[in-house]
Order: C-alpha cells, then structure tokens, then sequence
C-alpha cells in the first residue's frame, strides 16, 4: 500500500508571511526614526611644493596649526591662512608627493607626548622614538603650543641651580627658574657648559631636557654617549632636529620640549632645559617665512621673530607653591659671529633673558676654559639665588676680578709697577687659575668654596701657576678627609662661622706649606 507525503500547498507560508510582515514593520519604524547626521569632509589639493613647504587650495575652515594629512600618509602643518590658499610646513620627507596630490583635515592641533616613561629616551619633534629602543606607550599628549604663565602665578627665584662650574656658580648664579643666555662664538664651548650643567644634576632631583636644534648628527651622538657615560641618561630627556630634518621640524622642536617641561613642571618638580641653539632655530623659521613668502625684515628675518623666541622663553618660571611649586630653568644656546653680541638675534635674545654668560674666543685660544668673559657676562637674579656661603667668598670676587682683568691690560704698557699693583696682578693670575676646569668634572658646593674662600684669602698668593691644579686638588682630598662636617654643612647651603673660617684657612696653609716642600724637595 503506498503512502503519501504530500503538503497542502501554502501550508507552510503562513509563519513565512508574518515573519516577512514583522520585519518590515520594524524596518518601517526604524526608517521613520532615522535621521541621517551629515559630516562635511574638506579634501584640498596641492598646488605647489618648494622646499619643504606646500601650498594647498580647498581647505577653507582649517584652523591654524592644524594637522593635515597627504594622501601619501605624510603630514603638514597648517602655517598661513589666507583667503584663497593654506600655507602647509611638511613634517616628514614627502618624496613621492607632488602638485594635484589631496591634502585632508584632521581636526587636530600638534601636539606632543608626555609621561615619565619618555625619560632617558630620545626622541625628535613629533614624539617618536629616534633611539631604537621600542615604541613608546604613552597615552596623554599635550598641545606644543601653550600660553606662558600668568604674573600672580610665579614665584620669585631664590632657589639655585648648581652647575658644577666655579665661575658660574660664584660669579653669575642661576637659581631655578630662571632664563640664562648662553652666547659665544662657534667651538667657544657653549654645548660643553650646558653639558656640565646636566651632568651636575646628578642625585638633585633635578630632570633635564636637551633640545638639539639643527644639530649634526654626529654631535649629537656624541652627547648621547658623553650622558650615558657619566650615568645621567636616566634623569633626561633628549628632543633631537638634527639639520637633516625639514625646517619645520627644526623651528617645532624647541615648543615641543618646552610641552614637556612644562609636564613636570606642573607636577611640582624642576626642571632644566637646554635649547641648543636658538640661532638655528631663528634660521629655520627665516627659511619657512621666506619660502611661504612672508615679508622680510632686518636680515631677511620676519617682523615676529622677536615673538616666537619670547612666548618660547616666557613658559620658563618659577611657580607658586598653590599652582604646583615647580620650576622650568631655561638654558638658551645663541651663536655670535666675530665676537658682535649686538647682532639681530644674540640682542634680541638679551633682552628677553635674565642674564648672559659671554664665551670668549681669545679666552679660549689662551686655554682659559671655561672661556667665560666675566666682563661681559651677567645674571639679573644674582646673589638672590646664591647660597649664603657662596656669597660670603664670592662677594667682591666678581669685582675685584674684573678690575684686575682691566689692569692687567694696562700693566702691558707699563715697565715699572708699585707693590700693591704688583701684589692685585699675582693674585689676580691665581684667582682666574683656580677659576679654570675641565670639561666632565663638576664640582661640589663645598669644594668649590674651599678653593674660592683660599684664593680670596690670599693664601695661594705664594703657589706658583703652575702648581695651582695640583694644590686645588690636594684642598678638596684634604676637606672630605679630615673637615666632613663643614663640607657637609657648605653642601646645603649653611653659613660660615668664623670657626669654620679660620679652620678652612688653616687646612689651605696646611695644604701649601706641604706642597711647596715638595717641590724644595724635588728641585734638591
């Protein structure tokens, strides 16, 4: 018998259809409810490229400093706004781009990464790593341009900031906060000061920042190494535009570092920033105003040249304790030609600093190094920021130095000299003896002002030249060993007594009587 499996047709439809039904209704509502949210996407297009600019048709809402985007990946920044055209400063090498390319809008303002993970990195202007040890896993990122701190925001500058150098930190004082010049000419040193500066940092919870401005890349190497020999790579941060990169990138690099001290700063810590240098920096931003057709001025600069050096340098202060208590000290780095410190950038920069340390050259053909030109050197903040018992030995140094520098260049011209002239002379030559100091070796507080206090003193009147390193070094082998005490008390600023005195005076005595037997000693 056969059985049949045959369905009604349409038996099977009637779930089919209401299922259909049900999904059309929600469609239905769904597409009532719908409103569509148009975005406006603004695509321009290059219409020239010179040089490490380009200039872009089609972005009519762009915001100044505002990130675009090439269609081949690479980026610009929005630099002059004008009716018809955007003039765009390229941050990356853009060989493949070329005129009619698009340019797109990213809706962001340059910005530069912070954390405590960028310490002991290196890392260019746009915050990537440059040191080949791995990417950086940073999540807070920072505008590069900010506005200064308000005045009822600052705080005075009482507080130094040790260098290590004797002549700097007894004749022209830096306290933390301030903006010191550095300015010289070419292979005077410069670098060198700033470098000692960093490396005496060492253990004073002090994080540096070096920001290398057109810099060759060898040079730069050679500071990397010079830093992490001396173990202060830790405590640093290097923001590097070598003159391989667009000038872009090179007039950026300075705000970007500053971005981040200004991290620190906020956090209550201080901060030193070395820019290295300024004059590049100025160049850069010539070459830019000029190739974006900007109307020059004095030496083919741009009128606002004086401002993009002043709203960089302002950002470095001293602040009140309510808002953070942090500090950002400002080393700038400035290259003179031919000794004219009245020269467009180097006057410019003058002004808008608290002071100038002046390297010489004929300071430095003569082997006085530091080169320092004390004459022409200055610090505004002075002995406000310098420890008392640096103020009590370096009080009339500075003066009494510079008057036997004057005098020494008149007693050429003189064959007979009093005694009193003769005796200012000899000390004088010891004083800008002791004075000297090699590169990498900073020194403490309380060697410092044991050597200084030995040569106002007068009690290295009877050394000859030559045997003034050897006793300089014998004075601090001899306070750490048998006067711990007041070293300790000189390293954190405490005053001298006239106890203390009189015991420095006759540890120095001590030191020369027994120097100058040797040397009776060696000649028998």
């Amino acid at each position: 018998m056969a059985h049949s499996n045959s369905q009604t047709p349409g038996s099977s439809s009637g779930p089919l259809r209401s299922a259909l039904e049900d999904m059309s209704t929600l469609l239905d509502r769904a597409l009532v409810n719908h409103r569509a949210d148009l975005t406006p996407h603004e695509v321009g297009r290059v219409i020239a490229l010179v040089q490490g600019t380009a200039r872009v048709r089609g972005l009519p809402n762009v915001s100044a400093e505002e990130l675009v985007r090439f269609s081949g990946g690479s980026l610009g920044l929005a630099f002059n706004l004008e009716p018809n055209e955007v003039g765009v400063v390229l941050l990356s090498p853009a060989h493949d781009l070329k005129a009619g390319a698009q340019v797109h809008r990213t809706g962001r303002i340059l910005d530069f990464p912070v954390g405590e993970e960028l310490l002991g990195r290196v890392v260019n202007a746009l915050g990537q790593p440059v040191d080949e040890r791995g990417p950086l896993r940073l999540a807070t990122r920072r505008p590069i341009e900010q506005p200064a701190p308000p005045i009822m925001h600052r705080a005075p500058v009482t507080q130094p900031l040790q260098t290590g150098i004797k002549v700097i930190d007894a004749l022209l004082p830096i306290g933390r906060g301030q903006r010191e010049l550095i300015l010289g000419d070419r292979q005077t040193g410069k670098t060198a000061i700033a470098l000692d500066a960093i490396l005496n940092q060492h253990g004073q919870d002090v994080i540096c920042i070096y920001c290398a401005i057109g810099q060759r890349s060898s040079a730069v190497a050679k500071l990397i190494s010079a830093l992490r020999g001396h173990g202060a790579l830790g405590y640093c941060v290097l923001v590097v535009a070598t003159g391989d990169d667009p000038p872009g990138v090179q007039f950026l690099a300075p705000y970007a570092a500053t971005t981040l001290a200004e991290f620190f700063m906020h956090q209550g810590r201080d901060v030193l920033i070395v820019y290295d240098d300024l004059t590049r920096h100025a160049r850069a931003y010539r070459e830019l105003s000029l190739l974006l057709r900007r109307p020059p001025g004095r030496e083919a600069y741009p009128g606002d040249v004086f401002y993009i050096h002043s709203r960089l340098l302002e950002r470095a202060t001293h602040l009140r304790e309510e808002h953070g208590g942090g500090s950002l000290t400002a080393l700038p780095i400035v290259e003179t030609q031919g000794q004219n410190i009245s020269a467009y950038i180097p006057t410019n920069l003058i002004s808008i600093t608290d002071g100038q340390i002046y390297l010489s050259p004929d300071l430095f053909r003569k082997g006085i190094l530091p080169a320092v030109d004390v004459g022409r050197s200055v610090s505004r903040v002075g002995g406000k920021a310098q420890r008392h018992c640096f103020r009590a030995v370096a009080g009339e140094l500075r003066l009494s130095y510079a008057q036997f520098e004057e005098l020494e260049v008149f007693a050429r011209f003189g064959t007979r000299l009093d005694d009193e002239t003769r005796s200012t002379l000899e000390r004088g030559r010891r004083v800008r003896e002791v004075l000297k100091q090699p590169q990498y070796e900073p020194l403490p507080v309380a060697d410092q002002v044991a050597i200084l206090f030995a040569a106002s003193e007068g009690l290295l009147d009877t050394v000859s030249l030559d045997e003034i390193a050897d006793v300089e070094r014998a004075i601090r082998q001899a306070l750490a060993g048998e006067l711990p005490v007041i070293a300790q008390r000189l390293n954190v600023g405490d005053r001298l007594t006239e106890e203390d005195n009189e015991a420095l005076r006759r540890l120095v005595r001590r030191v020369v009587a027994a120097s100058q037997k040797r040397d009776d000693h060696a000649n028998t």
